[in-house]
């Protein structure tokens, strides 16, 4: 599968299927699908670390903010803040072993910054080859990166909107924080 073909293939998935949940079933094939294609157009770019965090590197955003995909690097170490989306995704591991570390809302559903009360929840570890996805309403909360006992990890992640910000837990304090990425290259 081509990278062109999976962003129009998921493109019409989003158009057609309302429900977050049922377009995630829909793309996870996709994206298992074009994982073993990523080496031919992932170029040396997408595959540059960074050295002192994860670095992400844009594939496609939509004109309209639909959707957008990533090649995340990630090196020994590297680790995501205490997160949510904000919308559905689709993630595959294209090479190594990456590390998922859910939280869970003790209250139930998230109505503000303060007063949030999160606790731990299982452990994923996907291998190459691997696709995991998540919907909104409830937010996926969670931690993704590389323990410095392992190798690098190269994944794409699509996110049914522009991912160009996410709310961070102080999972200590129990509040959250909308933050701004930079848009990347």
């Amino acid at each position: 599968m081509s990278i062109t073909s999976f962003i129009a293939d998921c493109t019409a998935i989003a158009d057609r299927l309302a429900d977050p949940a049922d377009r995630v079933v829909a793309v996870a094939p996709l994206m298992e699908r074009l994982l073993p294609a990523a080496p031919g157009f992932l170029t040396a770019a997408h595959r540059r670390p960074d050295p002192t965090h994860y670095a992400r590197h844009k594939l496609h955003v939509a004109s309209d903010g639909s959707l957008s995909l990533f090649a995340i690097v990630w090196q020994p170490g590297q680790w995501t803040p205490v997160h949510d989306h904000g919308s559905w995704g689709v993630v595959g591991v294209v090479e190594g072993v990456l590390e998922e570390r859910n939280f869970m809302a003790v209250d139930g559903e998230i109505r503000s910054d303060a007063g949030i009360r999160l606790k731990r929840g299982g452990t994923i570890l996907l291998g190459a080859g691997s696709v995991t996805s998540f919907v909104p309403n409830p937010d996926h909360i969670h931690m993704t990166g590389v323990p410095e006992t392992r190798r690098s990890v190269v994944s794409l992640h699509l996110y049914g909107r522009n991912m160009n910000s996410f709310h961070v837990y102080d999972v200590a304090h129990g509040t959250r924080k909308l933050v701004q990425l930079p848009q990347e290259s």
